[in-house]
Protein backbone atom coordinates (compact mmCIF):
# COMPACT_ATOMS: atom_id res chain seq x y z
CA UNK A 1 0.00 0.00 0.00
CA UNK A 2 2.62 2.59 0.65
CA UNK A 3 4.32 2.18 -2.79
CA UNK A 4 0.49 3.24 -4.19
CA UNK A 5 0.77 6.57 -2.71
CA UNK A 6 4.11 7.58 -4.97
CA UNK A 7 1.46 7.28 -7.62
CA UNK A 8 -1.29 8.89 -5.90
CA UNK A 9 0.28 12.16 -4.76
CA UNK A 10 0.96 13.46 -8.27
CA UNK A 11 -2.14 12.68 -9.61
CA UNK A 12 -4.14 14.80 -6.87
CA UNK A 13 -1.38 17.38 -8.14
CA UNK A 14 -2.51 16.83 -11.53
CA UNK A 15 -6.13 16.98 -10.67
CA UNK A 16 -5.72 20.27 -8.75
CA UNK A 17 -4.49 21.96 -11.90
CA UNK A 18 -6.72 20.31 -14.65
CA UNK A 19 -8.94 23.43 -14.22
CA UNK A 20 -6.34 25.71 -15.36
CA UNK A 21 -4.91 23.08 -18.38
CA UNK A 22 -8.71 23.50 -19.45
CA UNK A 23 -8.93 26.89 -20.18
CA UNK A 24 -8.92 28.35 -23.99
CA UNK A 25 -5.20 29.85 -23.71
CA UNK A 26 -3.69 27.01 -22.70
CA UNK A 27 -5.79 24.90 -24.63
CA UNK A 28 -4.72 26.93 -28.23
CA UNK A 29 -1.06 26.83 -26.58
CA UNK A 30 -1.29 22.88 -27.00
CA UNK A 31 -3.09 22.97 -29.94
CA UNK A 32 -0.54 25.17 -31.91
CA UNK A 33 1.43 22.53 -31.20
CA UNK A 34 -0.25 19.71 -32.75
CA UNK A 35 -0.94 19.67 -36.86
CA UNK A 36 -3.99 18.18 -38.34
CA UNK A 37 -2.54 16.44 -41.37
CA UNK A 38 -4.90 15.89 -44.27
CA UNK A 39 -8.15 13.28 -43.05
CA UNK A 40 -8.36 14.93 -39.75
CA UNK A 41 -6.84 11.92 -37.98
CA UNK A 42 -3.28 12.27 -38.30
CA UNK A 43 -1.47 14.31 -35.97
CA UNK A 44 1.91 15.44 -36.55
CA UNK A 45 3.66 17.50 -33.71
CA UNK A 46 5.77 20.44 -34.68
CA UNK A 47 9.36 20.33 -33.01
CA UNK A 48 12.10 22.92 -32.67
CA UNK A 49 14.79 21.92 -35.35
CA UNK A 50 17.60 19.66 -34.58
CA UNK A 51 19.72 20.26 -37.89
CA UNK A 52 22.15 21.57 -36.23
CA UNK A 53 23.12 19.16 -33.94
CA UNK A 54 22.79 16.40 -36.14
CA UNK A 55 25.06 18.36 -38.44
CA UNK A 56 27.43 18.49 -36.07
CA UNK A 57 27.92 14.95 -34.86
CA UNK A 58 27.70 14.02 -38.62
CA UNK A 59 31.14 16.45 -39.05
CA UNK A 60 32.31 15.01 -35.67
CA UNK A 61 31.81 11.53 -36.73
CA UNK A 62 33.22 12.28 -40.18
CA UNK A 63 36.69 13.93 -38.94
CA UNK A 64 37.04 11.46 -36.45
CA UNK A 65 36.90 8.66 -38.85
CA UNK A 66 38.98 10.47 -41.63
CA UNK A 67 41.58 11.98 -39.20
CA UNK A 68 42.05 10.44 -35.75
CA UNK A 69 41.73 6.53 -36.41
CA UNK A 70 44.35 6.68 -39.50
CA UNK A 71 46.94 8.56 -37.28
CA UNK A 72 46.33 6.83 -34.58
CA UNK A 73 46.56 3.48 -36.57
CA UNK A 74 49.77 4.69 -38.11
CA UNK A 75 51.41 5.62 -34.78
CA UNK A 76 50.47 2.37 -33.35
CA UNK A 77 51.94 0.52 -36.01
CA UNK A 78 55.07 2.67 -35.92
CA UNK A 79 55.29 1.95 -31.89
CA UNK A 80 54.79 -1.74 -32.82
CA UNK A 81 56.25 -2.95 -35.48
CA UNK A 82 58.91 -0.06 -35.88
CA UNK A 83 60.16 1.26 -32.51
CA UNK A 84 62.86 3.59 -32.03
CA UNK A 85 66.12 3.79 -33.57
CA UNK A 86 69.10 2.23 -32.02
CA UNK A 87 72.64 3.64 -32.12
CA UNK A 88 75.23 2.08 -34.13
CA UNK A 89 79.02 2.75 -35.19
CA UNK A 90 78.97 4.79 -38.34
CA UNK A 91 80.36 2.91 -41.34
CA UNK A 92 83.76 4.08 -42.71
CA UNK A 93 82.88 7.31 -45.27
CA UNK A 94 79.33 7.40 -44.51
CA UNK A 95 78.07 10.46 -43.45
CA UNK A 96 74.43 10.25 -41.70
CA UNK A 97 71.25 12.59 -43.40
CA UNK A 98 70.46 14.94 -41.19
CA UNK A 99 66.94 13.34 -40.70
CA UNK A 100 68.30 9.94 -39.29
CA UNK A 101 70.06 11.95 -36.06
CA UNK A 102 65.88 11.81 -34.79
CA UNK A 103 64.89 8.27 -32.60
CA UNK A 104 61.06 7.96 -33.23
CA UNK A 105 60.48 7.35 -36.89
CA UNK A 106 57.54 9.58 -37.09
CA UNK A 107 59.66 12.36 -36.54
CA UNK A 108 62.34 11.20 -38.94
CA UNK A 109 59.50 11.28 -41.33
CA UNK A 110 58.53 14.91 -40.64
CA UNK A 111 62.31 16.37 -40.54
CA UNK A 112 62.84 14.36 -43.76
CA UNK A 113 59.83 15.48 -46.16
CA UNK A 114 57.83 18.26 -44.11
CA UNK A 115 60.77 20.43 -42.26
CA UNK A 116 63.50 22.50 -43.68
CA UNK A 117 67.28 21.31 -43.36
CA UNK A 118 69.16 22.55 -40.33
CA UNK A 119 71.60 23.32 -42.39
CA UNK A 120 69.58 25.95 -44.73
CA UNK A 121 67.75 27.28 -42.17
CA UNK A 122 70.84 28.50 -40.39
CA UNK A 123 72.10 29.89 -43.92
CA UNK A 124 68.55 31.46 -44.14
CA UNK A 125 69.33 33.11 -41.04
CA UNK A 126 72.88 34.00 -41.78
CA UNK A 127 71.72 35.83 -44.80
CA UNK A 128 69.09 37.54 -43.05
CA UNK A 129 71.77 38.61 -40.69
CA UNK A 130 74.10 39.99 -43.32
CA UNK A 131 71.07 41.84 -44.59
CA UNK A 132 70.75 43.66 -41.78
CA UNK A 133 74.04 44.05 -41.12
CA UNK A 134 74.84 46.08 -44.65
CA UNK A 135 71.29 48.15 -43.93
CA UNK A 136 72.76 49.31 -40.53
CA UNK A 137 76.35 50.54 -42.39
CA UNK A 138 74.52 52.13 -44.72
CA UNK A 139 71.90 54.07 -42.36
CA UNK A 140 75.88 54.91 -40.38
CA UNK A 141 77.04 55.94 -43.46
CA UNK A 142 74.20 57.73 -44.37
CA UNK A 143 74.14 59.59 -40.51
CA UNK A 144 77.44 60.50 -41.07
CA UNK A 145 76.74 61.92 -44.38
CA UNK A 146 74.16 63.92 -43.27
CA UNK A 147 76.29 65.38 -40.21
CA UNK A 148 79.25 66.50 -42.70
CA UNK A 149 76.45 68.58 -44.71
CA UNK A 150 74.93 70.34 -41.88
CA UNK A 151 78.63 71.08 -40.34
CA UNK A 152 79.72 72.46 -43.77
CA UNK A 153 76.68 74.04 -44.76
CA UNK A 154 76.48 72.24 -47.75
CA UNK A 155 73.56 71.22 -50.11
CA UNK A 156 72.24 67.55 -50.70
CA UNK A 157 74.59 66.89 -53.10
CA UNK A 158 74.45 62.59 -52.84
CA UNK A 159 71.27 62.69 -54.18
CA UNK A 160 70.70 61.01 -57.34
CA UNK A 161 68.26 60.06 -59.12
CA UNK A 162 68.97 57.66 -61.86
CA UNK A 163 66.87 58.16 -65.40
CA UNK A 164 66.05 54.93 -66.98
CA UNK A 165 67.16 55.10 -70.36
CA UNK A 166 63.76 52.98 -72.27
CA UNK A 167 61.30 55.65 -71.36
CA UNK A 168 63.61 58.67 -72.23
CA UNK A 169 63.87 56.39 -75.90
CA UNK A 170 60.35 55.95 -75.73
CA UNK A 171 59.63 59.91 -75.72
CA UNK A 172 61.78 60.42 -78.30
CA UNK A 173 60.73 58.27 -80.35
CA UNK A 174 56.76 59.89 -79.44
CA UNK A 175 58.39 63.34 -79.89
CA UNK A 176 59.97 62.05 -83.20
CA UNK A 177 56.69 60.69 -84.67
CA UNK A 178 54.90 64.17 -83.35
CA UNK A 179 57.28 66.49 -85.31
CA UNK A 180 57.09 63.93 -88.18
CA UNK A 181 53.08 64.12 -88.00
CA UNK A 182 53.11 68.41 -87.80
CA UNK A 183 55.72 68.98 -90.57
CA UNK A 184 57.47 72.44 -91.23
CA UNK A 185 54.84 75.18 -90.16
Amino acid sequence: MVSWSCFVRPAAQLAKYRTILQTPAVQNAVQMQMRQMSGGHHHMIVQPSRFQWNKFKDLLHFYVMLGVIPITAIVMYCNIFIGPAQLQEIPEGYEPKYWEYHKHPISRFIARYILTNPQQEYEKSMHHLYEEDEKAKIRKLEEQIRAKMSERSDYKAYYYRPVVAKYHRISKESADALEEIRGDN
